[in-house]
């Protein structure tokens, strides 16, 4: 049986489901907490190896078909407990239909996953307890306050309504939205609905949040304000999987990303290395004396330095400027985008 799960705080136990709901179910099209996952065709559930302690989230062979369309394809991924992991690739690139699989709101055709100890095709129950999800797009509620939106979302979980005044309140102090409490959700800027969306997926204090694009569309200082709140919750030990076209925040906040492209996952692992793999990586640009100004790729400091001397001593023009460049994940992606990676 499920162990019971916790708060925020981390104080006391879910109680079991009463026998009523105070309120009713969220429509599935918003949370999905209580929807089925769609039909699909055959899916292997063989989980030929043991759950890893040390792992949130491990897949393998995961495969979405649409007829002649793979969405996914044959997508290993392991992420490790407590960590934050960014998911990178242009639109298209199957990033939330993997996210949907592992939420349990999409039956995959083939492969199988594990999130948070469980699969997600075989107990969605055991992972919806344990995972939070924020959708790409947030479900507005048009007559209900912030306070009211949490609350709704609490009795979905069956928290008891004696317990919605501290839950709500800590979520609220959370996400830096008290003043907010008596709003009507429709009027909230975007900014502000995101940080919600994220109060709305931390209801029951899951383990692990997948977010699918959660800085979308916001302003340089929300942005700013959602990479702290996400690396405050890493510090609350929660594991954070997230997708997002803002590059150099996941570069500095994330711990490992993965690359999708075409439904493919190219590379996994921390972003430095992932750069080095896939041939995007430090590089100098030199300008000469005749006024050409060419990129020259380097693996590291002993091939820069061969690079200058053989500049130097080889040709004939002469070196005005040896600047080193080092590329990011913005780098990358345009390479990704441009088909140049393949």
């Amino acid at each position: 049986m499920d162990e019971p799960i916790s708060p925020i705080n981390g104080s006391r136990p879910v109680p079991p489901p009463p026998t009523g709901s105070p309120l009713p179910p969220p429509p599935a099209a918003d949370l999905g907490s209580l929807a089925p996952p769609s039909p699909g065709t055959a899916v292997e559930l063989i989980e030929p190896t043991a759950p890893r302690d040390d792992l949130i989230i491990e897949a393998r062979g995961l495969t979405k078909h649409y007829g002649s369309l793979k969405a996914l394809d044959n997508v290993d991924l392991d992420i490790p407990k407590g960590s934050i992991f960014g998911i990178i690739g242009p639109n298209g690139a199957g990033k939330s239909t993997a996210f949907l699989i592992l939420a349990t709101l999409l039956t995959p055709t083939a492969g199988w996953a594990r999130v948070c100890g469980h699969s997600p095709m075989a107990e969605p129950a055991a992972v919806r307890r344990r995972m939070g999800y924020m959708p790409d797009v947030m479900g507005v509620y048009e007559n209900l306050t912030v306070k009211e939106y949490l609350e709704f979302h609490a009795a979905t979980y069956h928290i008891e309504r004696s317990e919605w005044p501290s839950l709500v309140g800590g979520l609220l102090e959370l996400v830096d939205l008290d003043v907010k409490r008596d709003t009507i959700v429709d009027d909230l800027s975007r900014g502000m609905k995101q940080r919600l969306s994220l109060a709305r997926a931390l209801v029951h204090d899951p383990e692990l949040l997948i977010l699918d694009e959660p800085a979308s569309g916001l302003d340089p200082r929300a942005r700013i304000e959602l990479r702290e709140l996400l690396l405050q919750l890493q510090g609350m030990g929660k594991s954070i999987v997230i997708s997002s076209h803002i590059l150099a925040e996941l570069q500095q906040m994330c711990d490992a990303i993965g690359v999708i492209e075409a439904g493919q996952l190219l590379a996994s692992g921390p972003p430095g290395r992932i750069l080095a793999q896939l041939g995007v990586g430090r590089s100098v640009r030199v300008r000469f004396g005749d006024g050409t100004v060419e990129e020259f790729p380097v693996a590291g400091d002993d091939e820069q330095q061969a690079l200058l001397r053989k500049l130097i001593v080889d040709d004939d023009r002469a070196v005005l400027e040896f600047t080193t460049v080092d590329k990011n994940l913005e780098d990358l992606f345009l390479q990704i985008t441009q088909g140049i990676v393949q």
